[in-house]
């Protein structure tokens, strides 16, 4: 008889594009800083590591933050530290909506992460693995706030995958 291994995990996969762009933009933002200090007669090596600082910042806020998922869990990593919830054991899904709308999930281990919920959009195998999880925390009844903010957001996928279905079918 055979094993089945684990399901491998799955990731953003425009992650590598986001996170390309924003390594051209800080190396253009530190050549610009160079060359702008060097054309000024004021570069130095003490300012050149400087602006070799700054363009580490800035990429530090460029990049996207990864996402992954597995059975059972959802990551986020940043530069700073890498975040991991179980979604099988949700106790809280919130949504707050503006300039910057964002998912905040907290699980039953007191865990938060907080996710861009277009990145779900984009990713249909990222919001599969969200939403078996959030099943299976609504069957355990540990999902007690924000059945109806996934629900709400499921809806909202499937009309955007629907529609660009439609789009590169041609009959929209």
């Amino acid at each position: 008889m055979e094993r089945s291994s684990p399901a491998a995990p799955v990731g953003d996969r425009h992650w590598r594009d986001g996170a390309r762009l924003a390594v051209c933009c800080t190396l253009v933002f530190c050549a610009m800083c160079l060359l702008v200090d060097w054309d000024a007669g004021s570069l130095t090596l003490t300012r050149a590591l400087l602006w070799g600082v700054l363009s580490a910042t800035v990429l530090g806020v460029l990049l996207p933050p990864q996402v992954s998922a597995g059975p059972g869990w959802l990551a986020v990593r940043t530069p700073w530290r890498r975040i991991v919830i179980r979604t099988d054991a949700l106790t809280a899904v919130r949504q707050y909506d503006g300039v910057s709308s964002h998912l905040v999930l907290r699980d039953v281990h007191g865990r938060r992460l907080e996710l861009d919920p277009r990145i779900l959009a984009a990713n249909p195998l990222l919001w599969h693995e969200l939403d078996t999880g959030v099943r299976r925390s609504l069957e355990r009844g540990t999902l007690r706030h924000g059945a109806d903010v996934l629900e709400r957001l499921g809806h909202r996928i499937d009309d955007e995958t629907g529609h660009a279905v439609f789009r590169a079918s041609g009959l929209s």
